[in-house]
């Protein structure tokens, strides 16, 4: 048997997301609060005569197996690192819903950084690997971490954010994904050339987190690109409002969309809401999952 590494990844809410505006670099100043769930992809890197990948899973179409996939990326950025050749296979076994705002792509560069870092026995510092993260993408610095953080700057200047016990989500999901690109190049349109506030997350949000007061995050969630998102696929805005009338303690578009997240009670609560969701057929897919999780970790090494 070759020696192989499994690295497994979660997927990603963001509680909140304020987004300042676009500057002269074409990036936005950004506050959030990054959360983990238990939303996994699986990356297995094992050697081949060349650097590819190949996809398996619930969520394929779209995903690229060339250097467009962040993982492809990531993969050359740690074999420069340790002076490795970069001819090694990754396969992806994606669950995370692809396009979606749950960071999938940014999770499977982070899970590749691990991965290769385990696969040639490199022990790259922590350190390292969180810049190599933040070359690959602005969510990936958190993909490595997880946990739930206020991420600052282009939300890869990450801060750990205390919180007291789980809080239970229910994602619904839509087959056609949307531009990440195209919603904040929206939002700009939307709010014109003279908005100049700086985003900030509210202190009583922190607060929610912390005690692990459902009802009062709830009441919190927020995201600036909410109504850009909306503007591009309307069906979101009716999923939201089901989603509360059904009984939701809160609801958001999670990153830029489309996946709706729904804060529920608990955990009985979040599969009654996962049944009646589907019911209502204004959305595609549902499922439940819960957060915090940690991050991109190694699971199984063979070799």
């Amino acid at each position: 048997m070759s020696k192989s590494v499994t690295v497994r990844v979660p997927g990603k809410v963001n509680v909140y997301l304020g987004v300042g505006p676009r500057e002269f670099s074409g990036y936005h100043e950004l506050a959030t609060i990054f959360q983990s769930v238990n939303v996994y992809d699986e990356i297995t890197v094992s050697q081949a005569s060349e650097l590819k990948i190949s996809v398996s899973g619930r969520y394929t179409e779209g995903v690229p197996t060339d250097s467009r996939n962040l993982a492809w990326q990531a993969a050359e950025l740690v074999a420069r690192a340790c002076g490795e050749d970069s001819n090694i296979h990754i396969e992806i076994d994606k669950s995370i819903p692809i396009a979606a705002g749950m960071a999938g792509g940014s999770a499977d560069a982070a899970a590749t950084l691990v991965a290769c870092d385990a696969f040639w026995n490199a022990g790259i510092p922590r350190e390292q690997l969180d810049a190599m993260a933040g070359q690959l993408g602005s969510d990936v610095p958190f993909m490595l971490h997880g946990g739930c953080a206020l991420g600052v700057g282009r939300g890869d200047v990450l801060s750990p954010v205390m919180t007291r016990g789980v809080f239970h989500w229910v994602f619904a999901t839509f087959d056609d994904g949307l531009s990440t690109a195209q919603i904040y190049a929206k939002i700009d349109d939307m709010r014109g050339l003279d908005f100049e506030l700086d985003p900030a997350v509210p202190t009583e949000l922190l607060g929610a987190l912390t005690r692990g007061d459902a009802p009062a995050l709830g009441r919190l969630l927020h995201n600036d690109l909410q109504a850009a998102a909306i503007a591009a696929k309307s069906k979101l805005g009716d999923a939201l409002e089901a989603g509360l009338e059904l009984g939701a303690l809160g609801s958001l578009i999670s990153g830029s969309g489309p996946t709706c997240a729904f804060l529920a009670r608990d955990e009985s609560s979040a599969i009654d809401l996962v049944v009646a969701l589907k019911a209502t057929g204004l959305v595609d897919h549902v499922f439940h999952a819960h957060g915090p999780v940690h991050g991109a970790r190694v699971i199984s090494t063979s070799r």
